[in-house]
């Protein structure tokens, strides 16, 4: 007869909240915040005693998910838990599990009703197809078997968590070639550099950095104001007589780090423009938009242009033509929110690609104050079916001034940023 030494734990699941027990017998709560799953809650907290018993541990659970029996290793990672076939004797439950008393494996899998689920599963009777033993990495913060005995046992994601990793995985990408966005809109003061600096900081963050935010403005562009600066005080015209050399086959992806502003939590580069600089000492023409052009897509696998509000500019129009995805922000305001539809219509007429890049662009409705809601709904909803893409930002006062900082925002203003930059993922 056989002991049975792994260390069990036990959840009993009310709503949104647990009573968690220790293999000491210590009963804890616990409680899902906003944006959580109770059952993620509790498989952390299962994980942490595992860490401190350098072992996984069973996680048994009951409540409104129903009666579920799992390991838990200290990763986080699941485990189905050992058949009954294994173990002919456990031990007695502590008084945590009510003072049941359960002297087999087979006895205590009939009380919790989860001795189907965890039945071994057949041999197969004809040879079959070998699996390799092989497979794709998964990163992410839970394996794709661990998510699929998740969902098994009723402890999966949540929709808004489901949702959230699908971004994750979409703005986490690495596409062959520099991608380009611009983030456009004739109207000052709409948000242009906001959504510029958190889409930057967004696939930076997801997808490991080389992604650069370009000020490309002749009148006084302000990316520079609201982001880090650099060791070196230098802006797109400092870049523009050194690129033959960084284009040179002997230059070293380092050598880009003299001429662009690094963010060194959101681990995305900014190129400058001069706001103290009248328009007329610091144009750039279609020939020299091409040659930074070179260079960006040299030392950058994506480039989010922040553009001016001359929209006839040589500059303006290259970037235009050099982009894979339109960005359009706007207000919750008639004024901004015309000028993006304007935009939208000039841009239908131009040309063939031009229309292309209108019919697929995101419109980003920001909410400027916390009382506009309304309006940015009635705004968004003029917008839907005349672009690909509508997504709109909730109030959040770390945007409309100071530094343009991801880990500032409220959660579900970071959450907004998210959707935005999955939707522009989708278009590259």
């Amino acid at each position: 007869m056989s002991v049975d030494t792994t260390l069990r734990v036990y959840a009993t699941v009310t709503g949104s909240s647990a009573i968690f027990t220790t293999p000491a017998g210590v009963d804890e709560p616990l409680a899902a915040t906003s944006g959580e799953d109770i059952r993620q809650v509790i498989v952390q907290r299962a994980a942490t005693e595992a860490r401190h018993a350098a072992s996984a541990v069973e996680l048994v659970t009951s409540g409104d998910h129903g009666d579920h029996r799992i390991l838990v290793d200290s990763d986080g990672g699941i485990h189905r838990a050992k058949s009954a076939e294994r173990r002919t004797e456990v031990p007695q439950f502590a008084e945590a599990s009510e003072g049941k008393e359960v002297s087999t494996l087979a006895q205590e899998q009939e009380a919790l009703g989860v001795a189907e689920a965890l039945a071994p599963e057949p041999l197969p009777s004809a040879p079959v197809t070998r699996r390799s033993f092989i497979e794709d990495a998964d990163t992410s913060a839970l394996g794709r078997g661990g998510r699929a005995l998740l969902a098994k046992l009723g402890l999966g994601p949540s929709r808004a968590q489901a949702e959230r990793l699908a971004a994750e995985r979409l703005v986490s990408q690495h596409w062959a070639g520099c991608r380009t966005a611009a983030v456009v809109n004739g109207k000052g003061g709409v948000g242009k550099t906001m959504t510029t600096a958190m889409l930057a900081a967004v696939f930076a963050r997801h997808g490991g950095g080389n992604v650069l935010a370009w000020d490309n403005n002749d009148t006084r562009g302000t990316l520079g104001w609201r982001t880090e600066q650099g060791l070196y005080d230098t802006t797109v015209r400092d870049l523009l007589p050194a690129a033959s050399d960084l284009l040179a086959p002997t230059a070293e992806i380092s050598d880009i780090a003299r001429f662009v502003h690094h963010q060194r939590v959101d681990r995305y580069d900014v190129l400058r423009s001069n706001p103290e600089l009248l328009a007329t000492h610091q144009r750039i023409e279609q020939a020299e938009f091409d040659t930074l052009m070179s260079v960006a897509a040299r030392y950058y696998r994506l480039v989010f242009f922040d553009s001016g509000n001359d929209e006839s500019a040589e500059r303006w129009l290259r970037m235009v033509d050099s982009s894979y995805q339109l960005v359009i922000p706007t207000l919750a305001a008639p004024e901004p929110a015309e000028s993006a539809a304007l935009l939208l219509d000039a841009l239908r007429e131009r040309d063939d690609r031009s229309r292309s890049l209108a019919d697929n662009a995101v419109v980003v409705v920001t909410q400027a104050e916390p009382t506009a809601s309304a309006a940015a709904g009635r705004i968004a909803a003029g917008f839907r079916g005349t672009v690909r893409e509508v997504a709109r930002i909730p109030f959040d006062p770390a945007l409309k001034s100071g530094p343009l900082r991801f880990d500032n925002l409220r959660r579900a203003t970071q959450n907004a940023w998210l959707r935005v930059a999955a939707a522009v993922a989708n278009g590259f």
